[in-house]
Formats: C-alpha cells, sequence, structure tokens
C-alpha cells in the first residue's frame, strides 16, 4: 500500500511524532507501506522556510534530506494527470498546495495522511487516527 504525507504530517514526523496520533504513526512506521512526498510539498516547504514563515530545525535541504532519509520517503511527481486533475476540483478551499495534494491522491488513489479535514470534501481518503 501506497501513502502520501501532507505538509504538516512530514513536518511532525521530522520534528515533533507526538503530534501524530498513534494509529496514523503505526501506518507510517509500517515497513510495507511506500511513503511518498509529494514535490509540492518540497516546494511549499522551500518557499516558506525561505519566506522565513517556517522554521526548522536545520537549514532547509539538510533537513529536508533528513527527512526523505529518515522517513524512507519517496518522492512523487507532479504529473500532467495531478495538474488537469486539480482543474475539476471545486473552489471550497483556494490553497493551490493542498489541492494540489488532493488531486495527486484522487489520481494515485492513495490515502493522504492529514489532520486537515478539508480534504473530506474532495472525497480523498484521509487518514488520521
Amino acid at each position: 500500500m501506497r501513502l502520501l504525507l501532507d505538509t504538516h504530517t512530514l513536518i511532525w514526523a521530522a520534528e515533533d511524532p507526538s503530534q501524530i496520533p498513534p494509529g496514523a504513526m503505526a501506518i507510517m512506521a509500517n515497513p510495507d507501506m511506500e511513503r511518498l512526498l509529494s514535490a509540492a510539498t518540497i516546494w511549499e516547504i522551500a518557499i516558506k522556510f525561505g519566506k522565513g514563515t517556517l522554521p526548522l530545525s536545520m537549514p532547509y535541504r539538510p533537513w529536508m534530506d533528513k527527512a526523505i532519509a529518515d522517513l524512507v520517503l519517496t518522492v512523487l511527481p507532479i504529473t500532467l494527470d495531478h495538474a488537469e486533475r486539480q482543474t475539476r476540483l471545486l473552489f471550497h478551499h483556494r490553497d493551490p498546495f493542498d489541492r494540489l495534494l488532493a488531486a495527486q491522491a484522487l489520481v494515485e488513489d492513495i490515502p493522504l495522511v492529514s489532520a486537515d479535514h478539508i480534504f473530506d470534501p474532495y472525497g480523498v481518503n484521509r487518514i488520521w487516527s
């Protein structure tokens, strides 16, 4: 099975895993799971870190390299199918990063590990318990 991590899930898993419910952590820790990290999340964290609105425990690149290695993440590229699916999502939420994560989860038919209920109206299978 494959899982897609939301941005805050990645940050919490790397910085403060106690923020993630035990059930979600157990699913993420399963060695049979392929944990995916969206290229959109990589970009979102870089933008926010660069603007100074997202503090990390170390500089961006070493932090990202360590998180990817420690959590054994595979980067999910943004494809034309993902971008096209995003164009058909309702506009009840306008955050472009969240919309792309929703589109990726839907196109790839994979659950998203996220505390954010904003994904529910999109029909995304969300794990957070």
